[in-house]
């Protein structure tokens, strides 16, 4: 990386922003045109992508601490070891991937099963889960390289990948299912082949971006040759991260079994409300993303002020985008819930939501970016402590207590939301202001550090 290379929050985050879009846009391109093909194939990937989905959460943790290690060795000048933390956190998540594949393709039918598939569906699943999950180390190294690439600031580099893969998926997902040209149908087996060919693709394509942009070259064997430090620093970062993710997870089942109890109907309009928010929350997200890059390459740098006071301004910038937003949606409810149903009361409910949203999505904007320049500065336990003391302890029981005893439904549930995201917010603000993430780093001073 060129030590002159300006990076800009605005830099950063477009690309970022496009490529989550992206990804959110286009996560259910198999579901919606499988759903031209059979509602059962539609609920056997649906089940199979949620068992896929858990395992993503086992890879982020090896991408999340990638991004910190190599943005705090950039900033200091540590060239070296910078490379050294991508070779490791690349073949750390391939060996992760290998194991997990394995795993999915041992024991397929067990973890069906324990989802209470029903018998119809699992052939059609066990085979896309089989062969997605399987070959699971694809994605597991295209999310590691991605990190990498991010973090030098190349985020423009992963977006391009992104939106090819896509592409690809979507013409592969139109060959198999409908089958033009004399091309044969195979519904949920061409699906499964479109998503692995297009991964394999962008696999090739970004592995030659990383070779290009940052000179990276290895050998496999030397990756056991490298400081041992890496690798644990590695884990101390993304072990607690994952623990957080997977808390969050588990505490929303919880709420959505809460959610059950009030019946189909108001299912259906938390699903469709969260859709929605899904858009407003995405600009959040890419500014979080933009300024952990940045944060992490200022503590290495050890340009403190210049860290905190960037943080503050990317706060500023994620409240005020995602109210302004969220107050948009609000006032277009009736012709955005109007895409999915016509149904009055989940209108009338969900307009509700999304009015309670413009309190919500801003106090997000507190936890995911302020999170993220704590854990970019090294300081990774207190926000998986406090958002797991606020998500059980806050949002569950309050959810309960507003939503089913009070009976407020789901707007007691959303207020529930609020209480946990604005408490942590705060609890995250405070932190920062303290200053006590200072010199909580990663980086290896040594001299083979240059």
């Amino acid at each position: 990386m060129k030590k002159d290379r300006k990076l800009t929050l605005f830099a950063l985050t477009w690309p970022i922003f496009i490529e989550l879009f992206l990804h959110m846009l286009m996560g259910n391109a198999d579901t919606l045109m499988l759903s031209q093909y059979s509602d059962n194939s539609v609920a056997a990937v649906g089940v199979a992508n949620q068992i896929l989905n858990i395992l993503i959460v086992m890879f982020g943790f090896v991408a999340t601490g990638t991004i910190v290690l190599i943005t705090q060795n950039v900033g200091a000048g540590n060239s070296r070891s910078a490379l050294e933390i991508s070779q490791v956190s690349i073949a750390a998540n391939l060996v992760l991937g290998l194991i997990i594949g394995a795993a999915v393709i041992a024991f397929s039918e067990n973890m069906l099963m324990m989802m209470n598939i029903p018998p119809a569906l699992m052939a059609e699943a066990d085979y896309y889960l089989k062969m997605v999950g399987g070959l699971c180390f694809l994605q597991a190294l295209i999310m590691t390289i991605g990190a990498v690439l991010k973090s030098y600031g190349f985020t423009k580099d992963t977006m391009y990948i992104t939106i090819g893969m896509n592409i690809l998926n979507v013409i592969g997902n139109y060959l198999f299912i409908f089958g033009p040209f004399g091309i044969p149908v195979l519904g949920v087996e061409g699906v499964a082949l479109s998503t692995v060919v297009s991964r394999l693709a962008g696999l090739i394509a970004i592995s030659y971006l990383l070779v290009k942009r940052i000179s990276f070259q290895t050998k496999a064997l030397d990756v056991f040759k490298l400081p041992a430090a890496h690798l644990k620093n590695l884990l101390k970062i993304g072990v607690p991260s994952a623990g957080e993710h997977l808390a969050y997870n588990g505490s929303q089942i919880v709420i959505t079994i809460f959610i059950t109890m009030l019946g189909a109907e108001a299912l259906t309009t938390k699903v469709y409300a969260q859709n929605l928010m899904m858009f407003i929350f995405l600009f959040s997200l890419a500014i979080s993303q933009g300024n952990q890059i940045l944060i992490g390459q200022m503590t290495g740098a050890k340009e403190y002020d210049q860290a905190y006071s960037r943080c503050m301004k990317s706060l500023y910038w994620g409240i005020g985008t995602s109210a302004v937003i969220a107050v948009i949606f609000s006032i277009f409810t009736d012709s955005l819930f109007g895409i999915f149903t016509d149904n009055t009361e989940i209108l009338q409910t969900g307009a509700v939501l999304l009015l309670l949203t413009i309190i919500l999505e801003p106090g997000r904007a507190f936890n995911l970016i302020i999170i993220s320049a704590l854990r970019a500065a090294g300081d990774v336990k207190f926000p998986v402590y406090m958002g797991i003391l606020s998500m059980w302890g806050i949002s569950v029981p309050l959810a309960y207590v507003l939503g089913i005893q009070f009976e407020l439904g789901l707007a007691g549930i959303w207020i529930a939301f609020i209480a946990d995201e604005w408490l942590r917010g705060i609890l995250m603000l405070i932190r920062w202001k303290s200053r006590v993430w200072i010199n909580k780093g990663f980086v290896l001073h040594s001299k083979a550090a240059t």
